[in-house]
């Protein structure tokens, strides 16, 4: 089965690769081994997935998210998600996590105008993460894809993530590894994760950045992942390899039917 290289893949890929080093309390290298080492799929994926089905098939971002949630349970949410999910009668719980922000990209590929990427990044998000920095988090990494997708700069991308979003990006990767811990609220892993982005020379090198940074690796290189892959249109046969062997036949076809009707 195909799957293209230039739409949601980033975002999986840096999850599966990420997943690897999430946690762990020494930071690697920055020429660590990408595809050393045993690898899986996440939350980050599971829930990008239903973002892109909700899409493709018209569905509420709601109801999708509850379905792919259930099915794969075990794909290590949080604590407040696996409340919500599985509630009887789900409700936002005001999360400012970045949850919201992770599953996002499909949001960033699907529309033709920045307004209506905002508009959708805020509906998905707020069915679960609807704190003003959960939904901001969404509204950040949709607008961000849809500027790199759309052929604006690296410059367009940090004013727009600076002056409409207002997150702070006056830091590099380098300065604040030493003492970064890693978070999963948005507005301590959302910037962090567009930073490795800027920084990046190509796709492979947003990733490595994102996890030399360490902490929340697998969504901070989710994030990463997807803006790089909108902004460089193409990611490495590895990469693609790599996920070709390990996702489920249900997501690739979602991946697939994605990037035919909406990407």
């Amino acid at each position: 089965m195909k799957i293209n290289s230039r739409t949601i893949i980033g975002a999986i890929a840096g999850d599966v690769i990420g997943s690897t080093y999430e946690g762990n309390p020494h930071k690697v290298k920055y020429d660590f081994d990408l595809f050393k080492g045993y690898k899986t799929f996440t939350d980050d994926t599971v829930l990008t997935v239903a973002i892109a089905d909700a899409l493709i098939h018209n569905k509420p971002f709601k109801d999708s998210l509850l379905y792919w949630a259930r099915r794969y349970p075990n794909a290590g949410f949080g604590r407040g998600f696996i409340n919500w999910f599985e509630s009887e009668n789900p409700q936002p719980y005001n999360s400012y996590g970045n949850g919201a922000a992770m599953r996002v990209s499909p949001i960033g590929f699907a529309f033709n105008d920045l307004a209506t990427v905002l508009d959708k990044a805020k509906e998905s998000a707020e069915v679960s993460h609807n704190h003003p920095e959960g939904i901001k988090g969404a509204q950040a990494v949709a607008g961000a894809i849809f500027l790199a997708r759309t052929g604006h700069s690296k410059k367009d991308l940090r004013n727009f993530v600076d002056s409409e979003i207002g997150y702070n990006l006056d830091f590099t990767i380098h300065t604040i590894r030493p003492f970064y811990r890693g978070s999963t609220a948005s507005f301590q892993s959302v910037p962090e994760a567009i930073v490795c982005f800027l920084e990046s020379e190509d796709f492979e090198s947003a990733i490595r950045k994102a996890i030399y940074l360490g902490g929340d690796t697998d969504t901070i290189a989710c994030i990463a992942g997807a803006i790089a892959a909108a902004y460089y249109k193409e990611i490495p046969q590895p990469f693609i390899d790599l996920l070709e062997e390990l996702l489920p036949d249900e997501f690739k076809e979602i991946i697939n039917e994605f990037e035919q009707k909406l990407s």
